[in-house]
């Protein structure tokens, strides 16, 4: 009697068939971080704005995961062209692409940008009337915050955070405080992400009057100055959407800005749940609670087989 069937999941895919095929989806807990951007190379550069924020924990809407492959994108840091004065770069965005898509976008510039200085997920600090709007595109709750401004020449803005925004600067030519970010303890643990970027000052290197402006909590880099040759501002933090700090260049145009901090997507689900990830640099973790955390570091796949619900 002839065998009527042997073939397992290798062979099936030769039929016609997918992995995740006919799986019901399930709805997970997430953390979603864009890539912070980068401070202002500038006298007194403005500081980067942090990446948007978004949870679902606890308590909010989940992200609806299918059978088979889900997407998932991790937001890059902004850089800055630097060359001779020039605008923060915007960080990447980040999103869980399933049934559902939730996405956070990324940092506004620090001293530019359009159709604003930087408008992002937290927005860029500037100088002057204008600065960088935070949440955009918009989000319930908001993903971040606008950038600070500061009347004083010389003194840039701190950028958005996820928590606060940005500030001015204290005084003439100082620059502004990044606004902090947001605390999650999805993992079991609590840390804080997003912070914005501080603003960088100019000050005569025989005459201090400033002070740059310190990073947020949550990875935003403080900005530079000028006296005592610290130009340069500080990079976000990565893994943390952190905005970079604003440069406290001179007239030659010394200093470099901070980059943005990378950001991160975090996915908790069931143990029961047959789910795995790629590339090698994401991971799967147990939760001290039971249930598990699939961690996304770089851009890749969470791949569903069954066993949530």
């Amino acid at each position: 009697m002839p065998l009527l069937s042997t073939r397992g999941a290798g062979s099936a895919k030769g039929f016609g068939l997918t992995a995740g095929a006919g799986v019901k989806p399930f709805d997970a807990d997430f953390l979603i971080v864009a890539g912070g951007a980068a401070g202002e190379k500038q006298n007194g550069g403005a500081g980067g704005g942090a990446g948007g924020y978004r949870t679902s924990f606890p308590g909010g809407t989940k992200v609806s995961i299918k059978g088979g492959i889900n997407t998932i994108l991790v937001g890059s840091g902004g850089t800055n062209v630097g060359s001779p004065y020039s605008a923060g770069g915007p960080g990447g965005i980040s999103e869980v692409q399933g049934v559902t898509t939730f996405t956070s976008a990324g940092g506004g510039g620090g001293g530019g940008g359009s159709p604003g200085p930087g408008d992002g997920g937290s927005g860029g600090g500037y100088y002057g009337a204008q600065f960088g709007v935070g949440n955009t595109p918009p989000t319930s709750p908001p993903q971040g915050n606008p950038g600070g401004t500061t009347g004083a020449a010389n003194g840039g803005g701190g950028g958005g955070g996820s928590a606060n925004a940005g500030l001015g600067g204290t005084g003439a030519q100082s620059g502004g405080r990044g606004g902090n970010g947001s605390a999650s303890n999805i993992t079991g643990s609590s840390v804080t992400y997003a912070g914005g970027g501080g603003g960088g000052t100019y000050d005569n290197p025989g005459n201090p009057t400033g002070n740059p402006g310190p990073g947020g909590t949550g990875g935003g880099g403080p900005g530079g100055t000028a006296f005592a040759n610290a130009w340069d501002g500080t990079n976000g933090t990565n893994g943390l959407g952190g905005g970079g700090g604003g440069t406290g260049a001179n007239q030659a145009g010394q200093g470099t800005a901070g980059v943005g901090g990378t950001g991160k997507v975090i996915v908790r689900f069931p143990s029961a749940a047959s789910i795995t990830v790629a590339p090698g640099t994401n991971t799967i973790e147990n939760h001290p609670g039971g249930d598990k955390l699939a961690t996304f570091n770089v851009t890749g796949t969470l791949s569903y087989d069954g066993g949530a619900v």
